[in-house]
């Protein structure tokens, strides 16, 4: 008797959509596709800037649009929601140990928040908004 191998039927696009958790992991997934639009945006707006300031007024022009003022605040809450799941997630990827115990994973997460917002603060402040 000859057995064949269980191959199970995964519908391509509706996985994700049986539990949170997967819904959750490939919400965070799409929000690199903004990261990655916005990363590409920079490097056009680099582009420009070398291309003289003809180039470069189009440029701050093209930013001052309704449509890029949407994707600007889209990329925003794809960046926020990016990096709190991934701030969320740093406590059990990294476990830290100091001798026999292990830090609090709300400690490991609160610190990257904690120098989240530093950070922020620091380029606020160097921008000129403070």
């Amino acid at each position: 008797m000859s057995r064949r191998p269980l191959v199970r039927e995964v519908p391509p696009t509706s996985w994700y959509f049986r539990h949170p958790r997967y819904l959750r992991y490939m919400s965070r997934e799409i929000t690199s596709i903004f990261v990655g639009a916005y990363c590409l945006l920079l490097v056009v707006g680099l582009q420009r800037l070398a291309s003289g300031p003809t180039a470069w007024e189009g440029f701050l022009l093209g930013l001052r649009s309704a449509d890029s003022i949407v994707f600007h605040l889209l990329a925003l809450a794809a960046a926020v929601y990016h990096a709190t799941t991934w701030f969320n997630a740093t406590q059990k990827a990294m476990p830290i140990q100091i001798g026999e115990d292990f830090v609090p994973g709300n400690v490991i997460s609160g610190a990257h928040y904690v120098v989240w917002v530093v950070l922020s603060f620091a380029i606020l402040f160097l921008v000129g908004v403070f």
